[in-house]
Formats: structure tokens, sequence, C-alpha cells
């Protein structure tokens, strides 16, 4: 996972940091925000009397059953994007210098070690063989980059394009003509699809979601499709031809033009995150970029970034925030700040006020873990 941005900080006991995009890491932050403190906001917000407003942010923070996108079914292919916008700040010195063994070795050991954080968050060896998921929110994350790097490598920016194309074609095509035994061809429902169905066969040890898994094997090459189209934002980042709000306007066009075309397909291939559908590439692909356009103006182009910085830290360290927030409960530690007579307090000001509370408060203290390890330039890569 490369992060890029502004400041060239030493990482602690190892080499010298990579310049760095602050847009990037605040974006890579707002992102983790949600990952960490989504689940605990919705819920908070699902018993907060708001009327038609909160009832409705609360939907946004919970994934839709099947087909459909909310905000949160976007937070995941977010964060696939972002780490194929790192791809060329962190490659493009390493071939312009003609490294290419070294940066094989170092998509190599990243990969390796992602994947193996993987299983490790999802417990590891704690549990007995069969319930150790091979594949998951990390191990797909490693497979993306791997496979992105690899062609970001070997491929000019046509060829990237042409690739992430042949994917999401190519998995349609799969997913419409292929027929699934017992269901025939062209049944995108939860269970009859090809993608479902390879899974309940081919893929070992524990499924997410019973006999199939929504990291699961077909649905692996969208999601490349999803880390290419940061690829390709990335290198016009890093673009000097180009100016500033030059890049923004190219890439607020290409966010509306992919949600646009995702819509339209999915009228035919519904959007579905749960596999990976190329409709749901390109809608959440589309919203990615857009976001990254406004990261980029406010951050890079404006130079407004003071209220960005709570942002950065999380970004800055989204692999070690992701790790930490499965071992220590942040939630449970907010109550030691706010809840008890204080939630209580609060509940009798406005019903359902002390949980969202306590729900922005394990975000808050998130955020500062992160800003204390920022400011010691303490940043865990890989």
């Amino acid at each position: 996972m490369e992060k890029a941005e502004p400041t060239p900080k030493p990482v602690t006991g190892g080499p010298q940091a990579q310049p760095r995009l602050l847009s990037l890491d605040a974006l890579r932050g707002f992102d983790m925000m949600w990952i960490v403190g989504a689940d605990a906001l919705g819920s908070a917000l699902s018993g907060f009397r708001g009327g038609p407003v909160a009832r409705f942010a609360a939907a946004q923070l919970d994934h839709v059953p099947w087909s459909g996108i909310r905000f949160y079914d976007t937070i995941f292919p977010l964060f696939v994007f972002m780490v194929g916008v790192a791809i060329p700040f962190s490659l493009d010195r390493m071939v312009a210098s003609g490294s290419r063994a070294e940066a094989l070795r170092r998509i190599a050991r990243r990969t390796v070690l992602l994947f193996l954080l993987g299983i490790f968050y999802y417990g590891g060896l704690a549990t007995e063989l069969s319930q150790i998921r091979l594949l998951g929110v990390l191990q797909r994350i490693a497979l993306c980059y791997c496979a992105s790097s690899l062609l970001y490598l070997w491929l000019p920016r046509r060829g990237i394009v042409a690739a992430a194309v042949a994917l999401l074609v190519g998995y349609w095509a799969l997913m419409t003509f292929v027929p699934v035994p017992g269901f025939g061809a062209g049944d995108f429902r939860e269970g009859h699809n090809l993608a479902n169905w390879i899974d309940s066969r081919w893929l070992p040890l524990r499924k997410w979601d019973g006999d199939h898994d929504p990291e699961g094997i077909l649905s692996t090459l969208p999601a490349i499709a999803s880390c290419l189209i940061g690829v390709l934002a990335g290198r016009l980042l890093r673009d000097p031809s180009r100016g500033g709000r030059s890049k923004v306007a190219l890439l607020s066009a290409a966010g509306c033009a992919l949600m646009a075309a995702g819509f339209l397909w999915g009228l035919q291939f519904p959007i579905i995150k749960k596999v990976w559908s190329s409709s749901f590439v390109l809608v959440a692909g589309g919203w990615s970029v857009l976001l990254l356009a406004a990261f980029y103006l406010v951050a890079d182009v404006w130079k407004r970034r003071r209220w960005l910085m709570p942002f950065a830290w999380l970004g800055s360290n989204a692999l070690t925030i992701y790790i930490v927030s499965n071992i220590v409960d942040f939630g449970r530690l907010s109550e030691r700040f706010a809840g008890g007579a204080v939630a209580a307090f609060l509940n009798g000001l406005w019903p359902g006020l002390g949980g969202l509370v306590l729900a922005v408060a394990s975000v808050v203290l998130c955020m500062l873990l992160c800003g204390f390890l920022y400011r010691r330039k303490i940043f865990l890569r890989l």
C-alpha cells in the first residue's frame, strides 16, 4: 500500500519515505474514517431521533442487501482505487532508473506481506483450519496491487485502458453467457450467478457469505479494473505538462462519464457490490475519481490544507489503524470518556444523542492516535 504526499518523512527504523501528495493521504484518511467508524455511526443514527434525514443517513451507512448502491458500498472500492493512484508515485522512480528488478521485488514483497496480514486480520491461526479466510479485504487489495503494478510496469497508458476494458467486458461476458448448473446463464441473483458458483466449488476454507464470498475468486478480475482506474488517475496527477486546474477538470469529466456509463450498464448488468459487477466498478470508480478531484483541488491547487490534516493523519497510517482497530475496541474506549452518566445525560437532552457522541468519539480517538504517530514520523509500511 503505497502513499504519496507532501513531506518526505522517514519511516522509523526504515528507509526514507517517498514524496507524498497531501490530497491522496487526506482522501485515504477520509475513507479510513468511514472504514473504522461507519458501523458505529450507522448504528447510532438508527437510534437517533432525527426524522427522515437521520434515517436516510443511517441507511447510507449500511450495505444494500444485494443490488443497488449506497455510500457504504463505495468505501472499499475507493480504497482499491487509491491503491492504484499511488502506484505511479511508488514505481516511477524505479522505472526511470531502469531498476525493474527492484520494482518486481518490491511488488512481490508487498503482495505477500499484505496477503498474510489479511489472513492474520481475520483470525490467523487462532481458529481451526476450516475457519481461515483465504480471500478477504486485505487479500483483495494485495491481488489488485500486484496485478495493477505489473501491468503498469509493462504497459503504456493505452495498454492499461485496454486491460481495464478487457477485464470489465470479459467479466460481463462470463457472468452473462456462461450457464450456471441449475440456474442457466445471465441470472445475477445471489447464489445463482457464476461468481458465487465458482466460490462454492473452488474457494476453500471459510467463505464470508456461507458458500460464497464477496471478495471471491472471479470477482477479483473486475476489482483489478477498479485499481487500474486509480492507476490512470495517478498517471494524470504525475503529468508535469498539465496544470492543477486542468487535472481537476479532466478528473471531474472522467468521474461523471464513468458514473453515467455505470448506471447505463446497470440496466442490463445490475450494480452489485458483492460480485463487484462491471457496472458497480464504473459507478464506484466514477465516484472515487470525483472525490480525488475535490481533494486535489482543495489541497494541491487551492493549498487550503489545515482542515485536511486530521484526514492526512489517518491516511498516512491507514494500514496501522486498520489492524489496530481489529485488536483495540475504540468503541469501548470511547465509553470511558463519554459513556455512563454522560451518555445518559445526552440521551435525556435528545434521544440517541449519547450513542451518536460515543460513535464520533471512537473515530476521534483513532484520529488522535494517528496524529500522535504522524507528529513523531512513525509510519507502518510494507
